[in-house]
């Protein structure tokens, strides 16, 4: 293992988002509904759980993002966590679409906010504060509504998108 004060001298973006995605995480869909009425919606992996109580979760998205007026204005966002059969609703969240609910399978939640058909679990949230994180804002909803089912996470690490396999008890 390279010593890590010498990495710390010279971390390029490209060497830390290699090691950051060694960390598995889960994948959702982040949507909203802006206050002209404009559906947005972007896969996101940088979704946590923050307090129980009250209940809140947070999100992050990249301050470039063409759709963050649209959140920062909407006051309200649903994190649709996607099951491990729904890696394509990932990829087409994560691409430019002029609409990207076109041809996708959507119902209207809390405030508005577009609910993906069959999440693994939905997070419906007010927002509750966003904060400065780098080149990221980082949102903070208190959850209104939530609902789950049973079913695998989709995951994603190192670049690929993978299921989860429980590991053999211990002895």
């Amino acid at each position: 293992m390279t010593d890590i004060m010498d990495q710390m001298e010279r971390i390029d973006s490209r060497q830390l988002r290699n090691a950051l995605g060694r960390y598995a995480t889960g994948v959702a869909v982040v949507t909203t509904r802006a206050p002209s009425g404009k559906l947005e919606g972007l896969t996101a992996n940088s979704f946590a759980a923050v307090s129980l109580d009250p209940p809140l979760i947070l999100w992050s998205l990249r301050r470039q993002a063409p759709s963050m007026k649209s959140f920062l204005d909407a006051g309200a966002f649903a994190v649709n966590v996607l099951a491990d059969e729904q890696s394509s609703l990932s990829d087409h969240f994560a691409r430019s679409h002029a609409d990207k609910f076109d041809g996708i399978a959507f119902k209207a939640g809390f405030a508005g906010c577009p609910v993906l058909h069959d999440p693994l679990a939905l997070f419906e949230c007010e927002m509750e504060s966003t904060t400065s994180g780098g080149d990221h804002i980082i949102f903070i909803g208190r959850v209104q509504r939530v609902s789950y089912r049973e079913g695998s996470p989709l995951i994603f690490s190192g670049g690929n998108y993978g299921t989860h396999t429980r590991l053999a008890a211990a002895s």
